[in-house]
């Protein structure tokens, strides 16, 4: 990228900083710190956090109207700043305002092992909205050696450059960090979608199972390769602040990083990692036991501690995500049996990171205040005694009323409160 910018843009996007860094130093999000920290090192009697994930709702979050910036590098400076400052003026979930401003590593790595080109749809805004994968495997016995080794790479000279950069422009007022991000891809099943599609990975694993095993194999493999080279680059740092797991659930906790960590450089085993399998919804548990199950514990174990699941419900493959390693969240989706979630994770620590429907804010030009406070109610309900965490996402829209996603808000708080939690 092109590391300038006009004056008139530069004073701008101080002057965002300085708004980013007064909400961070407000006594509200030293609280919410100590929140986080006592709902995730497992402290009975926390109050569950509520958080509203925006990104997928830019149209009404972050319009093109809100953007002072020209240049391609102001507006990437000011989109990062404005989601902080407009959720705390707009939203006020728990999230913690960051009192610094985060970079990743530029890297480069491919665990497919092959490029999957997709074509995509635009919905009438001009959002995009649908798409679909050309799958590079069409004959599984033929194509298999398409996934390859992966070849990682990091550009430091780009990334310290760019680093550089914001800490002339802003480090005096939020300092620049560079963190590891997400850095391995978990999520198998979902490469082999886009590898080969869901229907023929369907049917593959009747006509042709020694060789989705060989995929498999292929694909942790990819996956751990990735984690290995993170490691000895000395990319990773310790993630065990205000960053998230995944989908905007936070990370504040003190069981990170590992009692042998000396400093520097992190591992793998002091991190949090991720993984799901939305894709396999529609195998048997005994088919996800034989097929998937394996691999997946073999990608999850060298996490410090792991976030499991996206959208796919988590209680028809409970006998296999429950022995995954180091498990300390489990996403508990619209489709997913609360009851049973909530019995199964009573007298643990792990937490039910309920995701819940995106119908009553994405769906209803106004919010049913009734349902949505019932809504929350019953998962209040089903996680007496267990840790739990609401968790807003797959929002497109919220047909330009902002107002009443903060209101949203307030109905769980005050639900939360009348329940006696926390």
């Amino acid at each position: 990228m092109d590391w300038t910018l006009p004056a008139s843009e530069r004073t701008y996007l101080r002057e965002l900083a300085y708004r980013q860094a007064a909400y961070a130093a407000l006594p509200i999000m030293e609280q919410r710190k100590r929140q986080w920290y006592a709902h995730n090192d497992g402290q009975a009697g926390t109050r569950p956090p509520v958080v509203i994930e925006t990104w997928t709702f830019d149209r009404d979050f972050l319009p093109a109207s809100l953007f002072h910036c020209t240049t391609e590098t102001g507006r990437e400076i000011e989109r990062h700043l404005l989601r902080h400052i407009r959720n705390h003026e707009l939203i006020d979930d728990d999230k913690v305002i960051p009192d610094t401003f985060d970079v990743g590593w530029y890297t480069r790595t491919n665990q497919l092992g092959v490029n999957v080109a997709r074509e995509e749809i635009k919905d009438s805004q001009g959002v995009e909205t649908g798409y679909h994968f050309i799958h590079p495997i069409t004959n599984l016995a033929r194509d298999l050696a398409l996934v390859s080794p992966v070849d990682c790479r990091v550009d430091r000279p780009a990334t310290l450059a760019r680093k550089a950069f914001l800490d002339d422009l802003l480090g005096d007022i939020l300092p620049v960090r560079i963190q590891s991000g997400k850095i391995a891809w978990t999520g198998l099943t979902s490469m082999i979608i886009r590898l080969m599609g869901m229907e023929a990975f369907f049917i593959a694993m009747y006509d042709t199972p020694d060789l989705v095993h060989q995929l498999m194999v292929r694909l942790r493999d990819n996956a751990l390769a990735v984690m290995r080279w993170a490691e000895a680059e000395g990319l990773l740092q310790v993630n065990n602040g205000n960053e998230e797991s995944f989908g905007s659930s936070y990370n504040f906790t003190t069981r990170l990083p590992a009692a042998d960590y000396a400093g520097g450089p992190a591992r793998m085993k002091d991190m949090w990692g991720s993984s799901e399998s939305q894709e396999t919804v529609g195998i048997s548990p005994d088919m996800f036991g034989e097929f998937c199950a394996p691999y997946y514990r073999d990608v999850c174990e060298p996490f410090g501690l792991l976030y499991w699941g996206c959208c796919e419900p988590a209680h028809p493959l409970w006998e296999h995500i429950s022995r995954m390693p180091h498990l300390k969240k489990v996403s508990i989706s619209r489709w997913c049996d609360q009851r049973f979630m909530g019995e199964a994770l009573r007298g643990t620590d792990i937490v039910f990171s309920r995701k819940p429907d995106p119908r009553f804010i994405g769906v209803d030009v106004a919010l049913n205040e009734d349902a949505w406070a019932t809504h929350v109610r019953e998962t209040l309900e089903a996680t007496r005694d267990v840790f739990v965490e609401f968790i807003y996402r797959d929002v497109y829209t919220v047909h330009g009323d902002l107002d009443k996603v903060r209101r949203a808000v307030a109905i769980a708080r005050r639900e939360i409160e009348r329940a006696g939690r926390g």
